[in-house]
């Protein structure tokens, strides 16, 4: 039996989970909130219930004290008339009404309206009635098939009969207000909850443009296309990462540019002395003895020569790796590249200055640079020649220098001289590839920094390496 294909996953993308996100929080909170609002709101209800409550019994306690009728001026002592003349007195709306029992029955009802009719509910009456022969006052909640009811009974005992107020407040007529603020609430956060739909799709479609930006800038990254980046915009998080992504972008196009230049360079360079060994050999009398040593001879230079390019060639390719950057003392490392320098050939080296500072750099990076300049100084001048080396620190970046007294670079020629395998005049009596500035210009951009070139012809030449202080690697970006 075949196994059934998987159902295809339902791919939802990260906007609708976001707004679906923002929707569930709002409408949490909106939940929340009314929960802790009806909760408050109900006990301060109550709260406001039992106030009602003690204020009809502080009433009718206050006319038991004076002993009088308000109206006829006479003597009330009669618990039936005590109660009678307070529910003639008092109202208290259509959610609470009084009623007044004597001798355990039903005798006094108020003449106001509107009010409640407690008497109407006959399961109440018959659960009060057996209260009101007590001696004690009772507060009580009461809830009958109608309703529910807060109460208090208050006794008024006479010397020869007793009665009885009832206070009654029917909770649901009570709370019918704040019922309907709840309704109204839950339909403002419905509605709320509606609005936050659109503002949501709004609000997060532009939150994430950058990330479809990123998208779409990594989709399009390829051998043929290594220059779109992304747009950065703001000051955010996701802004930040765009520019994360396009110094990345940098570094894998540097990567990929080096990459070809290697191959390209290899294939051109080598193929010639290829061509020319094999020539030879093609052409080798093996029974001429001569002919057999001079063939050697030439094959042997020519393999030195590939052997010398292809060194050349790799450490190219390892100079425009990321370099490992360090807090380097310039002060020690410019007098250790004086010392390593004045091995290199006979001239006067003079040390210019040296900086009192620290930099943050790749110090064997840093001196096999140096070094080359110091080598290509020693191959362009004469012996006996000054070839000062130096360093200095000028606001954010740090100038490390080799200047020569030799035949210097023609202006038109300055900017030749930085590609490779160029290499500047008299080169006919130096052995080399034309990669040593290649190698330091390369070394100079991994640390974010670059090379400066001023030359007079006849002169000499200054060839300067400009680093930042501070870390900041191929990005930081220093300005000519």
């Amino acid at each position: 039996m075949s196994a059934q294909p998987a159902p295809p996953r339902v791919s939802v993308s990260i906007r609708t989970r976001i707004i679906a996100a923002m929707i569930l929080v709002a409408g949490a909170a909106l939940t929340v909130s009314g929960i802790l609002v009806s909760v408050l709101q109900q006990r301060a209800l109550d709260a406001r219930a039992v106030d009602n409550l003690r204020r009809s019994k502080a009433a009718l306690e206050h006319l038991i004290a004076e002993g009088t009728d308000p109206d006829t001026g006479g003597p009330l002592t009669d618990p039936s008339e005590i109660v009678r003349t307070h529910l003639s007195r008092t109202f208290w709306g259509s959610s609470a009404g009084e009623v007044g029992f004597v001798e355990g029955s039903l005798y006094w009802l108020p003449s106001q309206e509107p009010r409640l009719h407690p008497e109407e509910d006959l399961e109440l009456m018959a659960h009060v009635a057996a209260l009101t022969t007590g001696t004690d006052t009772v507060y009580e909640t009461f809830t009958s098939a109608q309703t529910t009811y807060r109460l208090v009974v208050i006794p008024v005992r006479g010397q020869t009969s007793t009665a009885a107020l009832v206070h009654v407040i029917d909770m649901n007529r009570y709370s019918q207000s704040f019922h309907s603020t709840m309704l109204l609430y839950a339909v403002s956060a419905v509605g709320t909850v509606a609005l936050v739909v659109p503002l949501a799709w709004f609000a997060v479609t532009r939150l994430l443009r950058p990330i479809g930006e990123l998208r779409r800038a990594t989709d399009s990254i390829g051998e043929a296309d290594l220059a779109t980046r992304v747009p950065v915009r703001g000051r955010d998080d996701l802004s930040a990462l765009a520019a994360a992504v396009n110094r990345m972008l940098d570094r894998v196009e540097r990567a990929v540019v080096a990459r070809r230049e290697l191959l390209d360079d290899v294939s051109h360079e080598l193929r010639t002395p290829i061509t020319v060994v094999r020539g030879h050999m093609e052409l080798l009398d093996p029974s001429d003895h001569a002919d057999v040593v001079d063939t050697r001879a030439l094959v042997i230079d020519e393999l030195d020569r590939m052997g010398i390019l292809v060194k050349d060639l790799l450490e190219l390719a390892r100079a425009s790796d990321a370099v490992a950057p360090t807090p380097v003392d310039l002060a020690a490392l410019t007098d250790a590249v004086v010392d390593k320098a004045s091995a290199l050939g006979d001239r006067d080296w003079v040390l210019d200055a040296s900086a009192h500072a620290s930099c943050s750099l790749d110090s064997a990076r840093m001196t096999q640079a140096w070094l080359q300049l110091a080598q290509n100084a020693v191959q362009y001048s004469a012996k006996g020649t000054e070839v000062g080396i130096g360093s200095r620190v000028e606001g954010d970046v740090a100038r490390m220098w080799v200047r020569d007294r030799g035949e210097g670079i023609a202006p038109q020629d300055i900017e030749r001289v930085r590609g490779r395998f160029v290499r500047g005049v008299g080169a006919e009596r130096v052995s080399g590839s034309g990669l040593g500035l290649s190698i330091v210009e390369s070394i100079a951009r991994a640390h974010g920094g670059r090379l400066d070139i001023e030359s007079t012809l006849g002169e000499g030449s200054t060839f300067t390496l400009v680093i930042p202080v501070r870390p900041g690697g191929a990005d930081s970006g220093v300005t000519p």
